[in-house]
């Protein structure tokens, strides 16, 4: 073959065009008429698309967020399925709404605001170096982990900033009036005394007729209840990130290279411990004023020079700070940057024990003891090994997974008609589950990848279901991927009436017994509208919107709303299968006057859901003139696995 290639080289190039050419055509054209093609855009905003790549890239991070955060607890289903992708198609059109009105409107966030931000965030307040500076490399590479520049960082802030100022100038307006507050206390805390009487199916069951021509009757009409789901046993293999984690080896040069460039991490700067007295006298005060603190603090401090064991005592007596004065002064342990810096630099210019000189500041004048130091420490790498090597391994991991998940994909895809190949290839274990079927199985366990939307989708395909086939590499989690197939078919199959006979016998006298309890309530509750007796009622309860006393929620619902302007008045309610039950409400008591503090506090709730609604409707209306439109319902299939691995 590799002779006749070389003897007839003009030959093959010719065909090797004829048969390439057309092909780069095809999918040179398919390329661009995708790349132009709206069909993946799911709405719009002002024009511009939001598309099912960005609904799906939202949806990733979301859920890698929350798997860092709740870990084992952590369940994927929660953002799988067509309700969770729609939920954020919603945030996304929101965000581009807000974001065009909150540029419409100018609103900006300075410099200063942008920066006091950052340092309020706890995981960046703590990057300073030894010297109490901020450590610019730290922030870097804090950042870089989170995928972002700093540039970005910023902007990100920046937009939320000047976002929140649009939402606070409409939210914090609302208000809800007096007269409206103590209806709704009124009306949630009335209280309504109430006797039951229940009529049971229990006392009609002897009444029903289940003849064989009623039974079979019910049976076709509910042969769904008595039919065995189609299931399935199934193979699959997983790739899974953690895993891999798990089979990383860290070397110890990798582990102290990483430790040296994180070691602002677990670094803890100097702190010092001091207790002040503080003769207050304000800035912008009267000279007078502050020139006779001034002259207070220095006798003050004389008097402790001679007597500095008297410094606690001296300062519960005298010191006007009324958060430290009844301490003794005492202001605990504080790194630098924490006071302001007149203050701070006579602090940390003392010795362990020595009181300074009178030092003014904007507050007045201070008397400091120096009570303590606690040297800066740095964790030794030991100490911090077993979190570093897990975060090294994460981070290999990461890495091989990426190189491994296409390799993974075309594996199934390619040798479709067996798990092993991949298994042996990539050292996995080939699991199994029985009893599948097309909705999720918590039996198999809520982290199980086959309890996944889009594996059972691709595992009940016709290709996998009627070939036994690999399903294609689906991704469940950022960095899981699932293939399966199906090893055993057992199709949906109705059990005879014969077999089920005594179930739907006892199914049909039970609804029968149900239907004659309803009825005959009914009919008692007629007669007691037009001649009321308290005869065959039970004891008398109170209940209120707050308090059941054992009564289910939709007859609390019926009590409090049913019309009580004449008593006793009678309400029924059909409990369905327990029977039907009458109330017989004989009193209505107001709410005693609510203390003035859970007054207040129920007000502040109260304004703050009223400004949220009018948010929510002032967020609509944005929308509405935004010309929002929607393309296409979102589903959870939007964005096909194999894309899903690939990123």
């Amino acid at each position: 073959m590799l002779d006749f290639v070389r003897n007839n080289r003009r030959l093959m190039l010719l065909l090797l065009l004829v048969l390439v050419f057309p092909s780069f055509v095809f999918f040179g054209v398919e390329s661009y008429s995708r790349f132009m093609d709206t069909s993946h855009d799911v709405a719009k905003v002002d024009g511009r698309a939001i598309t099912v790549q960005e609904v799906d890239n939202v949806v990733r991070d979301q859920s890698e967020r929350m798997r860092q955060m709740l870990g084992n607890q952590y369940d994927p289903r929660m953002f799988e399925g067509a309700a969770a992708r729609q939920s954020v198609v919603n945030q996304l059109i929101l965000q581009r709404v807000v974001s065009d009105a909150t540029a419409k409107k100018n609103l900006t966030v300075s410099d200063a605001q942008v920066a006091a931000a950052i340092q309020n965030i706890p995981a960046i307040a703590q990057l300073k170096t030894a010297d109490g500076k901020f450590d610019d490399k730290a922030y870097i590479q804090l950042l870089a982990t989170q995928g972002m520049t700093p540039e970005q960082f910023d902007a990100r802030l920046r937009f939320e900033l000047a976002t929140q100022q649009l939402g606070g100038a409409v939210g914090t307006t609302a208000f809800v009036p007096k007269s409206l507050l103590d209806r709704l206390i009124a009306v949630r805390d009335q209280q309504r005394d109430v006797q039951t009487l229940t009529i049971k199916p229990a006392d009609f069951t002897a009444k029903v007729t289940a003849d064989a021509a009623a039974l079979k009757a019910y049976y076709d009409a509910h042969v769904s209840t008595y039919t065995t789901p189609e299931q399935a046993k199934v193979e699959y293999v997983v790739l899974s990130g953690d895993a891999l984690a798990a089979s990383q080896t860290v070397t110890p040069e990798e582990l102290k290279s990483y430790y040296e460039s994180n070691i602002a991490r677990f670094r803890t700067d100097e702190q010092r411990r001091a207790s002040h007295i503080l003769i207050a006298a304000p800035k912008d005060g009267k000279d007078a004023d502050r020139k006779a603190a001034k002259d207070k603090a220095t006798k003050l401090l004389e008097d402790l020079r001679k007597h500095p064991e008297t410094f606690a005592d001296v300062a519960k007596k005298q010191s006007q700070d009324p958060g430290s004065a009844e301490k003794g002064g005492d202001l605990g342990f504080m790194g630098r940057g924490a006071l302001v810096k007149p203050f701070e630099d006579a602090m940390y210019a003392l010795k362990d024990g020595q009181i300074s000189d009178v030092v003014e500041t904007d507050y007045g004048y201070h008397i400091i003891k120096l009570t303590g130091i606690k040297p800066a420490e740095t964790q030794p790498l030991e100490a911090v090994r077993p979190e570093l090597e897990a975060e090294l391994k994460k981070q290999l991991a990461s890495k091989k997974y990426t190189e491994l998940a296409d390799a993974f994909g075309n594996t199934v895809y390619e040798q479709s008609e067996s798990l092993k190949p991949a298994a042996d290839k990539f050292k996995l274990t080939i699991q199994t589950a029985d009893n599948v079927t097309r909705t999720p199985n918590l039996a198999l366990g809520a982290q199980n990848p086959l309890n996944n939307e889009k594996v059972l989708k691709a595992l009940f395909s016709d290709d996998a279901l009627k070939n036994k086939r690999n399903t294609e590499a689906v991704q469940v989690g950022p960095t899981t991927l699932v293939a399966a197939r199906i090893v055993d078919y057992r199709p949906a199959t109705a059990r005879k009436f014969e077999d089920v006979e005594a179930q739907v016998r006892q199914a049909y006298v039970a609804q029968q017994a149900a239907e004659l309890a309803r009825k005959d309530g009914e009919a008692k509750l007629e007669a007691l509208k037009k001649a009321d007796s308290a005869a065959g009622f039970g004891q008398t309860v109170t209940v209120s919107r707050t308090k059941a006393d054992g009564l289910s929620p939709k007859a609390v619902e019926a009590i409090m709303r049913a019309d009580a302007t004449k008593l006793p008045a009678v309400v029924g309610v059909d409990l369905g299968a327990d029977g039907y039950a009458i109330y017989r409400i004989a009193k209505v008591s107001s709410p005693t006057t609510a203390n003035p503090g859970q007054r207040d506090a129920e007000a502040q709730q109260l304004a703050q859901l009223a400004g949220q609604t009018e948010l929510a409707a002032y967020y609509e209306s944005l929308k509405a003139r935004a010309k929002v439109k929607i393309l296409r319902p979102i589903t959870a299939t939007d964005v096909p696995a194999s894309e899903g691995a690939a990123q």
